[in-house]
């Protein structure tokens, strides 16, 4: 597959997932958000919860919730800490951060797992 149809088939999984963490109550706060260790594909808020929401889209669900490496889920779940700490800074409400996943597949509804770090 070309770089560029693997960007927009990234780019489409991501906004599917945005919109299914929107109609199950969450507020987007950022999407492709660059901090200098790793890119975060969603930041999400819902109360008191800020998420760091990684996208995997793959032939099957197992596979995408298997593309998650242990190496990406540390770097997350430390750029989730770096933004709880930026939010407590500038927000009333302080934020608890985890990591999630929106594992995707064709013809399958999305998978949304959390707190997987």
């Amino acid at each position: 597959m070309s770089r560029q149809r693997a960007e927009r088939r990234g780019r489409r999984a991501e906004t599917l997932a945005a919109l299914w963490l929107m109609a199950r109550g969450w507020r987007i706060v950022a999407r492709r958000r660059q901090l200098p260790m790793i890119e975060i594909d969603i930041v999400a808020r819902r109360g008191p919860v800020l998420a760091v929401v990684e996208v995997k889209y793959r032939p099957t669900l197992d596979a995408a919730i298997a593309a998650l490496t242990p190496i990406a889920a540390q770097r997350l779940q430390a750029a989730a800490v770096q933004l709880a700490a930026e939010t407590a800074r500038t927000s009333r409400t302080p934020a608890s951060a985890r990591v999630d996943l929106i594992a995707l597949a064709p013809g399958r509804w999305p998978r949304h797992i959390a707190g997987v770090t």
